[in-house]
This record gives structure tokens, sequence and C-alpha cells, in this order.
């Protein structure tokens, strides 16, 4: 499964069976059925991307809110949460029929023909992203469905060799780059995309702690099975660092933000806070960052003494 966006619970109890694959048998269950495959908990991790990158690239309070702005988001909001993890779903079959995950948050694919015809309409759809951007920007989406497939798809299927489960989760910020291509008409930063890159590896190798065993029962190799529990935890800190460090060389401020991933490490290592319920801090804790990093950008535009009495 890919990344730190791992299992979502839509509050949809029903919207699949849990003692056995999940097939949906009407409209209604099949909208819930998919709903609840694109881990709607998660989908900040795609789209917040977005609004990170065009906060940053803009310079008007106007290019902020330009059309393709709202579209490229609402893409990577679900159509693109739908084509990586119905990817991943299709190829984890046969691992995730013994996967205690699969169990209520998330749902079980049972090899109906839904999730295939899914996936290809959302990568169709895909296609869009590039018509609605500038060529500077066209790397980074290519990027995202390269690696989006390669992560999970035969031959590539990345998220079974230790290190390069970790390092393609870079996919994940390359929508945000690609936000910031589209409206600055050039490409980011390379020490904030370089920041961005590694503080994914660490969210991805931290969200492959909880699967451990399960991998290991199944045979799955990843960073996570092969270093153990504690020495993973050490390898999201030091990746944590180093995004900071690399966003402190953009601007001191956001590496100072970027400080709080490797802190929580701390508190999860001392604390000793179990890694499976740290696992569902991290949307609510990756949300106030972004918003806080959003809300910092947005005051280059509209400088806060142009608001306040």
């Amino acid at each position: 499964m890919p990344t730190a966006v791992d299992p979502a619970d839509s509050g949809d109890a029903d919207a699949g069976d849990t003692d056995a694959p999940d097939r949906p048998a009407s409209a209604v269950a099949s909208a819930r059925y998919l709903l609840k495959l694109s881990r709607p908990r998660f989908w900040l991790y795609l789209a917040g991307p977005i609004g990170v990158g065009v906060a940053f690239g803009a310079t008007t309070v106007p290019g902020l809110f330009a059309p393709e702005n709202v579209l490229l988001f609402g893409y990577f909001l679900l159509p693109a949460n739908l084509f990586l993890y119905g990817v991943n779903d299709v190829f984890d079959r046969d691992v995730d029929e013994d996967n205690p995950k699969k169990d209520g948050r998330e749902v079980r694919y049972g090899g109906d023909r839904l999730v295939p015809a899914v996936v290809v309409a959302s990568l169709a759809l895909g296609a869009v992203t590039f018509a609605i951007t500038p060529r500077v920007a066209w790397p980074y989406l290519a990027g995202f469905f390269v690696l989006g497939a390669g992560y999970s798809a035969p031959p590539l299927r990345f998220k079974t060799t230790p290190l390069l489960d970790s390092v393609s989760n870079g996919l994940y910020v390359l929508p945000g780059a690609a936000g910031y291509a589209m409206v600055a008409g050039t490409a980011p930063p390379a020490a904030a995309l370089a920041g961005a890159w590694l503080w994914a590896m660490g969210m991805h190798t931290f969200s492959a702690i909880p699967d451990i065993e399960p991998d290991r029962a199944a045979g799955i190799r990843t960073t996570a099975t092969a270093l153990g529990e504690s020495r993973t935890l050490a390898y999201c800190a030091t990746c944590w660092l180093a995004a900071a460090g690399a966003f402190a060389a953009v601007d001191p401020r956001i590496g100072a933000v970027l400080l709080a991933y490797p802190a929580l490490v701390g508190v999860v290592r001392f604390a000793g806070v179990a890694i499976d319920r740290a696992y569902w801090w991290f949307p609510a804790i990756n949300t106030v960052v972004g918003a806080v990093l959003t809300m910092g950008a947005l005051t280059r535009i509209v400088p806060p003494e142009a608001v306040l009495p």
C-alpha cells in the first residue's frame, strides 16, 4: 500500500464485508466502496501539496484562484487517489487477504472489474492535467503517474524493494511541484523539492511500521521489514531532520516548522506510544503543518498589516 496515506475510515462500516472480499452489488454500494477505497482521510496527502505549491508560486490574489488551480486540486483530491489506491489494491489482492487493516478501515479488493475500470478512467482523466498546465509542470505530473503505478504494479513494484519503496514515495510531493510550476512558470527551488521528497520518504516508512509483521508473513520486503521497528523510527527521524535542513536552506522558518516531525518520533519512542496509534495522528498533523506553511506563503501576497486593524 502506498505511503503514509494508507487506510482511511470513511465512516461506512458496511461498505465492505469483513469476512470476505468486498464486492459492490449496486450503484450506491459501488460508490461507497470506491469512496472507501480512495482513503478519504488521506485525500489531502495529494491535494494538499497543490495548495501549498500554488500559495508559494503565486504573486497575486487572482493568481491563487485561477480556474486551472481549482481543476488541478480537484483532480488530485479524488480521481488521483482512486488511481493510486486502485492500482495498489488490485496488485495487492493476495497479500491483503491476511492484512488486518483491511477489516473495517479499508476495503478488500475481491477481483471485480469495477476497480480496474475506475483506475483506467482516472488515468485517462489525468490527461486533462497536462492540458491545463504549462510544459514546465509536465515532468512532475508524469513522474506522479509513473511512480504511482510503478510503486505497486509489476515489473517495477517498488514497494517490495527496501529503500526503493521509501524513495519512490516522493510521488506525493510531485502534485505540489506541478502546482508551483503552473502558477510561477518555473520549477520549484531544488532545496524545497529535496526537502519535500525527504519528508515523504519519512512519512511512507513510518506508515509501514504497523505492517511489519503482516508484510513479513506475506514475504514482502520493505524498508521497515528490513530495519525493524526501532531502526525504522531512527530512519524516519533522519529523513525528517534532513528535510528540515533542506527547507531551512529555502527559509529557516520552514525548516523550524518541519522539526515537528523528528520531535514526534521522540515522543513516540520515549513515551512508549504505540505506532499503530501514532499512525492516526499524522493526517491531522500534516494538515496543521500544511496550513501553517500555506498561511506563511500567503503573507507574501497579502501582508498581515494590510488586513489587520
